[in-house]
């Protein structure tokens, strides 16, 4: 049987980074809601958790010293720093706002708990929705990312001795994860992403595969606009099941960005519930135990229902479609899949297609001999 916890608080979906800003934390309370409607946590495998805050030193494994301080001064409203020294901007992806310092510890703080939980063996697996902050750098924010929970996370499970692989789905290249374990071979990462020709963060080439004792051991896949369920399953089941099993981890962890949907604002992917949902399946047959974090996602109606959807293949229910009738009268969301997808024009699945086919080659001649295949 298997155990999950799924770590949440409203705690962490209350902040507002700026009234037009394109991350609503509200979505992590939609998704909460959206879940409880359908009886998700009411049962000894499916554990509701509240996270709680680390302290400063956990931050230290990753951040500088110099950058948390700035970031709690700005977060108090006290300028005195420059903000644009560490990549923040009125107007741009990561605005100082008022409790910036406490909103973005508490992800952090869930991601440790999940991490805990998991390598423990208290669960099997434990999904942090607020976490997957992946852009974030050592001593800068970047792509709505203050604090990096993910780097956080892994570190603290390689201080127990795990061997980690980290998968990234989100439609954004996991740069600040990959750039953190570029160089060793205890940290295997897989990013799938939108190639950066079009979308931020401009990084994650094919040929990007490590330094040092990393070397071939940081996997990227980037994708072409228009990339449908079926191009890039075939992508991901030529990539992601032989490299995992071959590298034998620990624990796997994952960013489940659902911005690679078709509908999402900032991202010209074009993969369905159904495609996102085949991946977390095939993930969970991958992980002897699994550290899930939440990512990527701008329209609020598809995060709700896909985060749903990929929790309940963690704890092995099936929901009905038809969303349960409390929440449909409160958030007027009617089914829970994509129904009636019109797909690409044939020409640009095409090119999608033999792009993926192109890059999945390139990693088999630079990666697979890494790994002995």
């Amino acid at each position: 049987m298997t155990k999950a916890a799924f770590i949440y608080d409203v705690a962490l979906s209350q902040h507002v980074l700026r009234e037009d800003h394109p991350l609503r934390p509200s979505r992590l309370q939609y998704t909460y809601e959206l879940l409880d409607a359908y009886g998700a946590f009411g049962d000894a495998t499916s554990r509701l958790i509240p996270p709680q805050m680390p302290d400063e030193e956990a931050l230290l494994s990753f951040h500088t010293k110099d950058y948390i301080s700035a970031v709690r001064s700005l977060s108090r409203g006290q300028v005195i720093v420059n903000p644009a020294t560490y990549n923040f901007s009125e107007y741009g992806d990561n605005p100082p706002f008022g409790g910036m310092y406490e909103a973005s510890l508490l992800p952090v703080g869930a991601s440790l708990m999940a991490a805990e939980l998991a390598a423990s063996g208290e669960v099997d697996i434990a999904f942090n929705i607020s976490g997957g902050l992946h852009h974030a750098g050592p001593n800068y924010a970047s792509g709505f990312c203050v604090f990096n929970d993910v780097v956080i996370a892994i570190k603290s499970l390689l201080q127990k001795g795990l061997r980690v692989a980290y998968v990234d789905i989100d439609a954004h290249h996991g740069d600040g994860v990959q750039n953190a374990f570029y160089d060793t071979d205890r940290v295997l990462t897989i990013s799938f992403h939108e190639w950066g020709r079009f979308l931020f963060p401009g990084t994650g080439n094919v040929a990007d595969t490590g330094t040092g004792a990393g070397k071939g051991y940081a996997v990227n896949i980037p994708l072409f606009p228009f990339t449908t369920d079926e191009v890039y399953l075939q992508a991901f089941y030529d990539v992601v099941p032989p490299l995992v099993t071959s590298f034998k981890p620990d624990i796997v962890v994952t960013q489940l960005g659902c911005d690679t949907h078709y509908s999402d604002p900032l991202t010209h992917l074009y993969l369905t519930t159904a495609g996102y949902t085949e991946v977390i399946e095939e993930l969970k047959k991958l992980a002897p135990r699994w550290l899930a974090l939440g990512g990527g996602g701008y329209d609020m109606s598809v995060v709700a229902r896909s985060w749903t959807l990929a929790y309940g293949i963690m704890i092995g229910r099936e929901w009905a479609d038809d969303i349960p009738e409390q929440y449909q009268q409160q958030y007027g969301l009617k089914k829970l899949r994509d129904k009636g997808i019109l797909p690409p024009e044939d020409e640009k699945v095409e090119q999608a297609r033999q792009f993926a086919q192109y890059n999945v080659e390139q990693i088999k001649e630079l990666v697979f001999p890494a790994h002995g295949l």
